[in-house]
């Protein structure tokens, strides 16, 4: 199977050079191609692509900045493959994964998989911690981490394949960021195509964040997600809401200690404190794991409360999403 390898890019040469290096590196002995965008960066990729096109095959294109969706569409109508493999460009690739997909293909074809994520031990302690609250059971993170416990999943763009047929029936990714890659899975199964996870087939994503850029972040995903369930409310889960319910629990909890009652507080320690003994053990490191109950008290309050004004904006206000929150979609 030809896979095309699509990689949108923004102000990140270092990163793609990673990438490649992982790419050059794959046991994968058919051939492949390499598409990356450029989505009106500053800072472009060129001279680091230059270096690698004696080892790879690459296409690489420029274009003004509509966003990352809009720039892997635009790969995707400029590959020539038949399979596309969607990466982020803080991605780096194992030695297998080429060959993990296309085995798993082979076995059980879908049009449309995701895949985990990992962090390498060479990571940071911060990128160790957030990405322990990214894909553990213990936060919102469980299916992102590998979960196979759920009906469909929902592939994410850093780590995604999906077949040329899937893409020009579904017209791809929308122009609505983050929430484009939940959004394209629900409108494949609207289409009739089936999606799943691949366990095996992760990459090690090193979210390149700091504490403020990563409360950002998943703030957008909690505003993201009510405006999917005003979409779709045929697909919208009582657990979208947790994050919410646990942090306003939280200082719901802090109140009743003026009334002597600290039962929900101490729950929330024992929480807190599970959390910080399996990161600590997973990791090897007291450090990550007091990291990971910081990232882990980020994850819930950024999506929480982004999660709250987004419901209260859409169904309380009554404003159109683009209207609520015109920072989330893309002109194209």
């Amino acid at each position: 199977m030809y896979f095309s390898i699509i990689i949108p890019v923004y102000n990140r040469p270092d990163e793609i050079k990673e990438l490649l290096d992982s790419l050059v590196q794959t046991d994968y002995k058919e051939d492949f191609e390499v598409v990356i965008v450029e989505d009106g960066s500053s800072l472009t990729c060129e001279n680091v692509i230059d270096t690698f096109n004696s080892k790879l095959n690459i296409a690489y294109f420029t274009k003004e900045n509509t966003g990352p969706g809009d720039s892997r569409n635009f790969a995707m109508k400029k590959a020539k493959g038949e399979y596309f493999l969607i990466f982020d460009s803080d991605c780096i690739i194992p030695v297998n994964y080429l060959s993990e997909v296309s085995k798993q293909l082979k076995q059980e074809y879908v049009d449309c998989f995701g895949g985990p994520d990992r962090a390498m031990a060479s990571f940071s302690n911060l990128q160790k911690a957030i990405d322990f609250a990214m894909t553990s059971f213990l936060t919102t993170g469980g299916i992102r981490g590998g979960s196979e416990k759920i009906d469909r999943f929902q592939p994410r763009s850093f780590n995604m394949g999906l077949s040329k047929k899937a893409f020009e029936v579904s017209k791809g990714f929308g122009n609505i960021h983050p929430g484009e890659d939940p959004d394209l899975s629900i409108r494949l199964w609207k289409l009739g195509f089936d999606t799943k996870l691949f366990s095996d087939a992760f990459v090690y994503h090193k979210r390149r964040i700091d504490w403020d850029k990563f409360y950002l972040q998943v703030n957008k995903f909690g505003k993201a997600r009510p405006i999917l369930n005003s979409w779709y409310p045929e697909y919208n889960k009582l657990t979208y809401f947790l994050p919410s319910v646990f942090i306003v629990g939280f200082y719901f909890s802090i109140i009743l200690l003026i009334f002597a009652k600290d039962l929900f507080l101490k729950l929330y320690f024992i929480y807190f404190l599970i959390l910080f003994l399996v990161a600590t053990y997973k990791s090897k490191s007291f450090i990550v794991g007091y990291l990971s109950v910081k990232a882990a008290w980020k994850q819930f309050s950024g999506y929480g409360f982004g999660f709250l004004k987004s419901f209260y904006k859409l169904n309380v206000l009554k404003l159109q999403p683009e209207q609520a929150f015109p920072e989330l979609f893309f002109k194209k």
